[in-house]
């Protein structure tokens, strides 16, 4: 049902169209009415009615100010004029505006259901309009899908068919990159440097991201704090020049996201941070490399998981006692090494007299071998934790040492890791581990407390924007107003001091 007001300053008119229109048997509903130009505006921004009918005189704010406000902020609202019989020139002004009618008083019902008819006709063909572009949008939306879909499958061989349906702006993409979310509650915003085409393969739900400006950090940086909002792991392939080369961008895309959830990460991992600390050493099986992920990721649970299935996969396969001791030996073996890389440069420790090749045959022939499997790489994942929260506590000192000395500037996750001598994901990780915030939130609360700070200071807006590390005022400003619910401006107004120059 569509909304209607009427704002007419004469009392009886306003009484009179309230009653005498049958308003609901024409499938309106009459929101209100109001008698000054003011009182109107706040009623139109309240109820946001479809159908206004104003007189041109009114006190406080004429029918003309009144439309250009309403064409302003609503310019899909139907509007009708009442005019007298001199006011011609008002007349044309209104219909400049976009007014669908105009009624010279004194007013009628037949005038009004008249003009009524009329803004129905023209709803009835904006809603055939509305749901045959609709049509188009979902079937132009399904042909672009297929298109991306084939592009990731066959690269250069479905790059004419992609361009063909992507359209005339298919010249101007520069780049394209791939990201595979967890779940739905992750999607890129809309933004004007790119253009985000969802996809579908099994259960993998990617975002194809088609760049018409080359990607930059600001980026990365607000999808990682989209992926954070949604609490959805999300894999980022790298970032190619020719869309023919999504393919390349969807594989590694896909392997971050498995990253991610080894490391139980909820937020954006790029392919091109994943050092060896996050990824499996090639050659090794399927199983295996889900037993060092876990090691790395610091899953311990995960870890012990792993260790279950082997073992079934062990007696599920009847593996003969040699089989199965060459096996269990290979994956202890290499547990135990990348246990002993978390400890770094440390000497001695618990792996040098590691020889489990000499209990495994005991424990063979007393039947032990599972429940021994077990406590080794229980044995190993203490050690590894051990070494991991050694690491983890300097390194995130270091990290917190560098990013109060620097995070005045542009200071990214990439070059804070390079310091402390990770890579940035297995960085991210650790600093998450050990602050209980992302490295983006802690460094965010830190530049937006020194701003704070600053403020209070007496120093303008654009002046502390500069000093605490953002390019733009408008980023600063939001981005401040995010974490304190107001303005630069209005937290010096609030804190007593003078606001800043526009």
């Amino acid at each position: 049902m569509l909304k209607a007001a009427v704002f007419d300053d004469e009392y009886i008119v306003l009484q009179g169209l309230r009653a005498m229109i049958d308003w609901t048997g024409l499938g309106i509903e009459l929101v209100g009415t109001a008698g000054d130009g003011l009182s109107a505006l706040a009623l139109f921004r309240e109820e946001r009615p479809d159908l206004i009918f104003t007189d041109i005189r009114m006190p406080g704010m004429d029918g003309l100010q009144l439309i250009e406000e309403v064409m302003r902020e609503a310019p899909e609202t139907y509007c009708i004029v009442f005019s007298g019989f001199n006011e011609f020139d008002y007349v044309k002004r209104a219909i400049n505006l976009g007014v669908v009618d105009y009624l010279e008083k004194p007013i009628t019902i037949e005038s009004i259901e008249k003009a009524i008819g009329k803004v129905l006709g023209r709803v009835s063909e904006q809603q055939e309009m509305d749901a045959m572009k609709r049509k188009v949008e979902v079937s132009s939306r399904e042909l672009l899908e297929k298109a991306v879909l084939e592009l990731l499958m066959t690269g250069a061989d479905a790059e004419g068919k992609w361009r063909e349906t992507f359209g005339p702006h298919a010249a101007e993409v520069e780049a394209v990159t791939v990201l595979a979310a967890a779940s739905e509650a992750f999607a890129p915003p809309d933004h004007p440097a790119y253009r985000a085409v969802p996809v579908k393969i099994g259960q993998e739900r990617l975002h194809v991201l088609f760049h018409f400006l080359p990607p930059g950090q600001e980026l990365w940086d607000e999808l990682l704090g989209e992926s954070e909002q949604a609490g959805t792991a999300v894999g980022c392939g790298r970032t190619y020049p020719r869309p023919a080369e999504a393919a390349e961008s969807y594989r590694q895309a896909a392997r971050a996201l498995q990253s991610a959830r080894f490391l139980g990460e909820k937020n954006l991992v790029r392919f091109e941070d994943l050092g060896e600390r996050i990824t499996a050493p090639e050659g090794l099986s399927e199983r295996e490399e889900a037993v060092i992920l876990s090691l790395r990721s610091g899953n311990r649970e995960g870890l012990m998981e792993q260790a279950e299935r082997f073992i079934a996969s062990i007696q599920y396969g009847k593996l003969g006692i040699e089989a199965a001791e060459h096996e269990m030996l290979r994956l202890i073996y290499l547990a135990a090494e990348e246990s002993k890389k978390n400890a770094g440069d440390a000497a001695g420790g618990p792996w040098e007299s590691f020889m489990p090749h000499i209990e495994f045959r005991e424990m063979a022939a007393n039947g032990e071998v599972a429940a021994w499997f077990r406590r080794q790489i229980e044995k190993i994942a203490d050690w590894s934790s051990s070494a991991r929260e050694d690491t983890k506590h300097a390194a995130v000192t270091r990290a917190r040492q560098y990013i109060e000395g620097h995070g005045t500037r542009d200071l990214t996750l990439q070059e804070v890791a390079e310091h402390v001598g990770m890579n940035p994901t297995y960085f991210s990780v650790l600093f998450k581990e050990e602050m209980g915030e992302s490295y983006i939130k802690y460094l965010t609360r830190y530049r937006m407390e020194l701003a704070k700070s600053l403020l209070l200071q007496g120093l303008k807006v654009q002046e502390v924007s500069e000093k605490v590390g953002y390019h733009t005022y408008r980023h600063f400003s939001e981005v401040f107003k995010k974490y304190t619910g107001v303005t630069p401006g209005q937290y010096k107004e609030l804190s007593g001091l003078p606001a800043p120059p526009a």
